[in-house]
C-alpha cells in the first residue's frame, strides 16, 4: 500500500498581507498528480487544514475542490484535525464530502480506525484529532490528563488497545510537538514547546508508521516517526526549508520504503542583506526581482521610503527589516535614557542624532546648522 503523508496546509494563512489561497491551489494540483503519478492509495492530511477556527468562504471551497480532486485521483483520504482548525467547522464538512473521504475531528473516535485492505491485507489508520486538555478529559474521567504529552499518550493506549484486538498493519496520525523536533520560530506558536507539552516518541510505540503534523518542514524522528511540514512556504525563516510529502509504502510485514516527494515552490523567498542603495543597485540582485523578498537594511541611519523604493526593484518586496552597522556592541539606552541629562536643547538634538544613527553624533557643520536653529527660535519666542 502506498500512502501520501502531507499536513499543515493553513488554508486561508496570508503572507505579509498577501492572499496564498491561488499558490496552495497550484501546489495541491500538483500534489493530485502525484497521487496519480504514483498510483497511492491514501493520502493523509496530519492536521492545520485550516489557518483560522473561522475560515472565510474561498477557503471552504479550496478545501473541498482539493479532496475532492484527490479523491477522484483514486486515493481513499484521511483528514485529521489540527490546532488551528476548528474541530466543528472543519467536522461539518465530512458530511458534504464523497465517500472515501474521511474527516476526523471527534475526540470519541479514537481508537477506531480507517480500514483500507490491500494485497496483504487490512491496514488500520487511526486518526487523532488535535486534543486540547482541558477540552476533552472530561470524555475520559479515568485519567490523568493536565498536559498535552498526557493526553495523546492516553489516546495512544487507545489505539494500542485496538490494534492488539484487530491485528494486521497499522498508521497513526497526530498533531504534536514531538521529543527532538526542531521547531520554526514564531510559526507553531500556539502549542509550548518546552515542559510537559513536548510528546516522548515512545508515546508512538506500536504503529508501522506515524504521520505527524504541526512542524512546517520536513523531519524524521524515526524511519516510522515523520514530519511532513506545510506545502508551502508561510515565513522566511521557512524560506530555505523543501516543500513537499513523504510517499510511504508498506508492504506484508509493515513498513518499507519511504520517499520524499518534491513540491514546487510558486515564488521563492529569499532574504538580501546590505544598505539600501546598494540592494536598488547592485546587479547581482537582478535575479531576484521575481522572489519575495525581505530587505536586511544595514544603513548606520533611517532611510527614507525604503518599501516604496524596493518595491520599485522588487515588487514583491514583503518585509524589512531594521539592523544598522556600526552600533556600539551592548548599547542598548533607550531614547529617554540618552537624554535625561542632557542640559541644553542643542545637547538633545546631538543624542537624538546619536540615537536614530547608530552612536553616530552630529557633524561639525551640522553643530554649526543646530546652533543656527536654537538661536533663531529662541529670537521668534522672545519676540512672539
Amino acid at each position: 500500500m502506498r500512502i501520501l503523508h502531507t499536513s499543515d496546509w493553513h488554508i486561508g494563512r496570508s503572507f505579509h498581507g498577501h492572499s496564498t489561497l491561488d499558490a496552495l491551489a497550484g501546489v495541491l494540483g500538483v500534489l493530485t498528480q502525484q497521487v496519480r503519478d504514483h498510483d497511492v492509495d491514501v493520502v493523509i492530511v496530519a492536521g492545520d487544514v485550516f489557518d483560522s477556527a473561522v475560515p472565510a468562504a474561498g477557503c471552504y471551497t479550496l478545501l473541498s475542490d482539493a479532496l475532492g480532486a484527490i479523491s477522484g485521483a483514486g486515493a481513499t483520504v484521511v483528514v485529521t484535525s489540527g490546532n488551528h482548525d476548528s474541530a466543528a467547522r472543519l467536522g461539518f464538512t465530512s458530511g458534504l464530502l464523497r465517500d472515501g473521504i474521511h474527516v476526523v475531528t471527534d475526540p470519541l473516535s479514537v481508537g477506531t480506525p480507517i480500514t483500507v485492505a490491500d494485497a496483504h491485507g487490512p491496514v488500520h489508520i487511526y486518526g487523532i484529532p488535535y486534543l486540547e486538555p482541558g477540552m476533552v478529559r472530561h470524555h475520559w474521567p479515568e485519567a490523568t490528563l493536565r498536559t498535552h504529552a498526557q493526553t495523546l499518550d492516553h489516546a495512544m493506549g487507545l489505539v494500542r488497545d485496538d490494534m492488539r484486538r484487530r491485528g494486521g498493519r497499522s498508521v497513526a496520525i497526530a498533531h504534536c510537538f514531538a521529543a527532538g523536533v526542531a521547531a520554526t520560530p514564531l510559526l507553531e506558536r500556539d502549542i509550548q514547546q518546552g515542559g510537559l507539552d513536548i510528546v516522548p516518541l515512545s508515546v508512538f510505540d506500536g504503529p508501522d508508521y506515524v504521520a505527524l503534523g504541526h512542524i512546517h518542514g520536513r523531519q524524521e524522528l524515526a524511519p516510522r516517526v515523520r514530519y511532513a511540514g506545510a506545502p508551502l512556504h508561510y515565513s522566511f525563516g521557512e524560506g530555505r526549508k523543501p516543500r513537499g510529502s513523504w510517499l510511504v509504502e508498506l508492504d506484508a510485514e509493515g513498513l518499507g520504503a519511504v520517499e520524499w516527494l518534491d513540491l514546487p515552490v510558486p515564488r521563492r523567498l529569499v532574504t538580501l542583506r546590505g544598505e539600501l542603495a546598494d540592494l536598488l543597485s547592485a546587479p547581482e540582485y537582478d535575479v531576484h526581482v521575481d522572489d519575495w523578498v525581505c530587505a536586511v537594511l544595514t544603513d548606520p541611519t533611517p532611510q527614507l521610503e525604503p518599501m516604496r523604493k524596493l518595491q520599485g526593484r522588487f515588487p514583491h518586496t514583503a518585509k524589512i527589516e531594521v539592523q544598522p552597522v556600526g552600533r556600539p556592541v551592548g548599547d542598548a539606552l533607550t531614547y529617554a535614557e540618552r537624554i535625561a541629562d542632557a542640559e541644553t536643547d542643542q545637547e538633545v538634538i546631538a543624542r537624538f542624532l546619536a540615537h536614530v544613527r547608530a552612536g553616530r553624533g552630529p557633524s561639525e557643520r551640522e553643530i554649526e546648522l543646530i546652533d543656527e536653529l536654537v538661536s533663531a527660535v529662541r529670537v521668534k519666542e522672545l519676540s512672539a
